[in-house]
């Protein structure tokens, strides 16, 4: 190959730059995302506090004291206060400056093209709400709760495990052998780590969570038909169905109607679920007979006068039976 063509396809492979150093969940994050764009899935990662690598670089993330949303997206200028929008109070990392750009793009490449424009801007709020802002959170120093006050509403989602933190463990120890070398050898495997996180996160929201919103809205509709309360919910099979319940439940007007959930579990038996006050609460709108509770198989059934049953919680909150009659016998029971 001459000289002239390796020039030329060297300057065709574009490159993302970020810090050198000691490297944290926020800019592992915001390279692996844009490594998922077609434009940048071969880019070269330099890691560099040198601005002469900015100006050579594509794009510039968590490094170079500037924010343009074109070329430089970096925070820690003092007068940056970016938010991901009005909505949000918490500060932008570079996860965070990156997602909010290019964010339905990459999760339309995740979803490889499948995502229609209304199913984007539910993704697109989705995975910044429960996945991207604590990262901006945590790398800005916003604690979850307001320690300083009595407000005990929590700022922000942080519901996985500490990511920010074992992110960090990617770094060398303090008493190893760090050059550069190891440093961003370190951060690619780290970069991969979160990135894998991530994919699999829309993934699940896009091929999974968002689907079944079709299916809760359908049982919804006919509840009516499985009890004239209305109070009833049964699904032909599992899906999650909590968040799009309480959605749904707005958008018909029905707020805080419906109380028992029946749906199949992964042995081919029923179950028969409360439905909590809010999605991830233990207090539930209405619960399983107190006089039941801790009861198991024939000693429930007898008692019950239900054929088939296998257990109610001790905290009443879920029950088992045989098939979806007897489960259904329990959830109507609950009612009166």
């Amino acid at each position: 190959m001459s000289v002239a063509k390796k020039i030329k396809l060297d300057t065709m492979v574009k490159q993302i730059c970020t810090h050198s150093g000691s490297f944290h969940a926020d800019e592992s994050l915001a390279v692996y995302m844009l490594r998922l764009l077609s434009e940048y899935k071969d880019a070269k990662v330099c890691r560099s506090r040198n601005p002469e690598d900015w100006a050579a670089s594509d794009i510039v993330v968590d490094v170079g004291a500037q924010y343009d949303g074109v070329k430089f997206f970096d925070h820690h200028q003092r007068e940056f206060t970016g938010t991901f929008s009005e909505k949000y109070e918490t500060k932008l990392s570079s996860a965070g400056l990156v997602f909010k750009h290019f964010g339905r793009r990459i999760i339309q490449e995740v979803l490889e093209g499948g995502a229609s424009e209304g199913d984007l801007d539910i993704l697109y709020e989705k995975v910044y709400k429960n996945f991207v802002e604590a990262l901006d959170a945590n790398d800005n120093g916003i604690s979850q709760y307001d320690t300083k006050g009595t407000n005990l509403k929590p700022r922000f989602n942080e519901r996985a495990v500490s990511i920010p933190g074992i992110i960090g463990g990617f770094n060398p120890r303090w008493n190893e052998p760090a050059t550069d070398d190891v440093y961003d050898a370190r951060f690619q495997k780290a970069s991969g780590f979160i990135g894998q996180i991530f994919v699999d996160l829309v993934k699940g929201y896009g091929l999974g969570w968002l689907p079944a919103k079709a299916l809760v809205r359908t049982a919804i509709e006919g509840r009516n038909a499985v009890d004239a309360s209305g109070k009833i919910v049964v699904f032909d099979q599992f899906c999650p169905w909590k968040e799009h319940l309480y959605e749904i439940e707005r958008e018909l007007g029905i707020e805080g109607q419906i109380e028992f959930v029946l749906f199949t579990d992964s042995s081919g038996s029923w179950r028969v679920s409360t439905v909590p006050v809010s999605s991830g609460s233990f207090e539930f709108r209405r619960g399983l007979p107190e006089a039941l509770r801790g009861l198991r198989d024939d000693v429930l059934s007898e008692k019950s006068g239900v054929p088939g049953c296998i257990f109610i919680h001790t905290a009443g909150f879920i029950g088992g039976a045989k098939t979806k009659d007897s489960a259904l016998q329990l959830a109507k029971m609950s009612l009166k």
